[in-house]
């Protein structure tokens, strides 16, 4: 089927030629023979690479020019929306306006109107129709990336609801894009839309196991190992020399690191002249990425020195991107990663190597990989515009575990997709906005959840019914709703509750701490790191004793050590004192060494400590605490700058962070008074002079 046969708009069938794409693949045909062009429902089921992303293209492009309704794209991460926002920025030159949504949880983003494509995450999807937006009833198309991740406990429930709530409220052609999922139709069948499955992929993968001596492959010529190093890293080494890249996927971050340092060693022999120029740059922009370097930092930038890079949650957005660029540029030759990278960004390699099919789960010890997270690695093998095969390779410690591995993951299929939606923390949250948005009786309520992919897959909700009966009389002895005969309404505040996207529980835990409290510092930190949303730091057994002495030292109250919340308590302080620790300008360098926090980890528990904190603010503001209000304001800037509290009328000016005001303050400059006073000559010789100048500009001197 060509491009040119095809019902689209001329301007998109030119745009395709012009990327090269004359014929559709085997899916592609599979899909608008089924009526993908005609605005029908689909699910497509193929391995990664394989084409989905130009079917979904299709779909939007079509809906958009010819339909005149939106597209709404969403993916499970923000790093995916990031990429899919510069990928189809391009449709710019088809009068396509193109728009992210990912941060923010507090705004209907009511600008998102005036866009044809909006790319979001299912979080932020799920906040946008909780401040009922009126441009959501112009949406024609819902495209779901990774819909399979309905499965995953952390994101699934919510991506479940988002396109329950969606089928409700728009008339719109639904596009589920999946790696291969053994009840594919099953989805299919709950969306009521046509089901597309295809094994096509434009590279031929290979999958095998390495028993330390040797890769089996199922189907080519085994592949025998020379060499004393680990199987990783000669198989990463032979990749190297024959002039392609790797990816290799270790179950921590250490691990992670460990791999890339000593693959290091290997990929320094074959890197040219031009290459090590690039490399020692983003070397120093790796450095730069943070205010203090941290070990963590220095030991990426010498590996990245050395053509290797580990990636993982810990680095910092600008250090993930640094790596991910430099990889596709192949400056870059090795990656080692823990599996997040495998359901985010688009980074094949010709090599994958699983070193660790098993991984630690928290309570039940070590345990196997599911096989769809296998899948989804190996899926990186191969890329499409430089190899014709790829080879996924598990690497085994035995030759009998070789054999488990091949039947456990190569020669089995994926796990089936089950809901979580019957999880309480979910339902509590989405019980409440469900009735923050219009659902006003139980009959209604539970309407709503038979619609649910969880109903479909169960035959009813009964087994749900109960728990949401105990969940509307919390919400109401909480003051979250109210009823009035029949019918439940929110409060004002229960309304607000469900619009900030916090989980009631942890609203009503705010409420009452704002009562009748006077908020200092400490206790805000405190406050926030005791939820269920914050992610707190781990507890080492060294951890334990030096904390409680620092609960005692305050005279802060504690739950008894054989109640069940001591440890949460604990692990919630040591978080709090990390936070303090960086408000009074302790480095990155200084955090991941006391409290083992990465520049990663650090921005984003403090993202989610300023959203908590901005919604205490609101909550206090509704109570009528207006003074708690500035504590908490005082508090949140201290948190984004890592500052004390006499450097905050300095961070108030554009470009002046934490390092600079320490040393504005340091100087004698301690108002804004002072510097509008102060000679231009005097600022520079602190600040340097274009800072200076901007400081100046913006005190209203020319």
């Amino acid at each position: 089927m060509r491009v040119g046969d095809l019902d689209l708009p001329d301007s998109v069938k030119a745009y395709l030629r012009g990327l090269g794409i004359n014929e559709l693949n085997p899916p592609q045909r599979k899909a608008v023979e089924k009526g993908l062009l005609d605005f029908k429902s689909m699910v497509v089921s193929s391995p990664t690479a394989s084409g989905k992303t130009l079917i979904a293209e299709m779909a939007i492009l079509k809906n958009i020019l010819e339909r005149r309704k939106k597209a709404i794209y969403i993916v499970p991460l923000r790093a995916l929306a990031y990429e899919k926002y510069e990928d189809f920025s391009n449709y710019e030159k088809l009068g396509v306006k193109v728009a992210m949504s990912v941060g923010d949880y507090d705004s209907a983003d009511g600008w998102l109107g005036k866009y044809d494509l909006i790319i979001v995450t299912s979080e932020k999807m799920d906040s946008l129709l909780r401040h009922n937006p009126t441009w959501i009833r112009d949406v024609g198309l819902v495209v779901v990336d990774e819909i399979h991740l309905m499965n995953d406990e952390s994101r699934g429930p919510t991506l479940e609801v988002v396109l329950t709530r969606l089928r409700e409220e728009t008339d719109s052609q639904i596009l589920g894009l999946s790696a291969t999922i053994s009840n594919s139709r099953e989805i299919a069948e709950w969306l009521g839309a046509e089901l597309v499955e295809s094994d096509y992929r434009p590279v031929k993968l290979y999958e095998g196991v390495c028993d330390g001596r040797e890769v089996h492959f199922l189907e080519k010529e085994n592949l025998l190992l020379n060499g004393s190093e680990r199987s990783e890293l000669l198989l990463a080494e032979l990749t190297i020399k024959e002039g392609k890249q790797a990816l290799v996927f270790a179950s921590s971050r250490r691990n992670a690191e460990s791999i890339a340092e000593r693959i290091g060693i290997f990929t320094s022999h074959f890197i040219s002249e031009g290459d090590l120029k690039g490399l020692e740059e983003i070397s120093r922009k790796v450095l730069e990425s943070t205010s203090h370097p941290t070990k963590q930092c220095r030991k990426l930038a010498e590996c990245i020195k050395m053509g290797s890079a580990f990636h993982h949650a810990g680095l910092t957005n600008t250090q993930r991107s640094l790596v991910e660029k430099a990889f596709r540029k192949n400056i870059i030759k090795v990656i080692a990663a823990t599996p997040t990278l495998a359901a985010g960004v688009n980074l094949p390699a010709y090599r994958v190597l699983i070193r660790d099919a098993m991984r630690y789960y928290p309570g039940y010890g070590m345990h196997y990989i599911p096989v769809l997270e296998y899948q989804q690695m190996a899926g990186r093998a191969g890329r499409p515009k430089y190899d014709k095969e790829g080879e996924a390779i598990l690497i085994a410690n035995s030759p009998r575990q070789a054999e488990e591995l091949a039947r456990r993951f190569i020669e089995s299929d994926s796990e089936e997709i089950t809901s979580k939606l019957s999880l309480e923390p979910v339902l509590r949250m989405h019980t409440l906005s469900l009735i923050a948005t219009g659902i006003s009786s139980e009959d209604s309520l539970m309407r709503f959840f038979s619609k649910t992919f969880f109903a479909h897959q169960f035959g009813d909700v009964d087994v749900i019914e109960e728990r949401i009966f105990r969940i509307l009389k919390d919400l109401e002895a909480q003051k979250f709703i109210i009823w009035t005969g029949r019918e439940m309404m929110p409060t004002r505040i229960g309304k607000r509750v469900a619009e900030l996207y916090l989980d009631p529980d942890t609203a009503y835990h705010i409420i009452q701490r704002l009562r009748g409290w006077n908020p200092d510092h400490f206790g805000l930190l405190l406050m926030v790191s005791n939820t269920r949303e914050m992610r707190p730091l781990r507890l080492s057994r060294l951890d334990f004793k030096r904390i409680e002495e620092e609960v005692r030292r305050r005279g802060i109250s504690a739950p008894e050590p054989w109640e069940l919340d001591y440890d949460t308590f604990i692990s919630a302080f040591k978080t709090a004192l990390m936070f303090e620790e960086w408000c009074d300008e302790r480095g990155e360098d200084y955090l991941l060494e006391k409290y083992n926090v990465s520049p990663g980890g650090l921005y984003t528990r403090k993202e989610i400590a300023d959203w908590l904190l901005y919604s205490a603010q609101e909550l206090a503001i509704l109570l009528g605490e207006h003074e708690k209000v500035k504590a908490i304001r005082r508090t949140r800037t201290r948190l984004s700058y890592g500052v004390r509290e006499e450097l905050l009328p300095l961070v108030a000016l554009k470009g002046i962070g934490r390092v600079r005001a320490r040393k504005l303050y340091d100087a004698g400059f301690r108002t804004i008074a002072s510097l509008r006073n102060a000679p231009l000559k005097r600022l520079s010789e602190i600040l340097g002079e274009n800072i200076a100048r901007n400081v100046k500009e913006q005190l209203g001197e020319k």
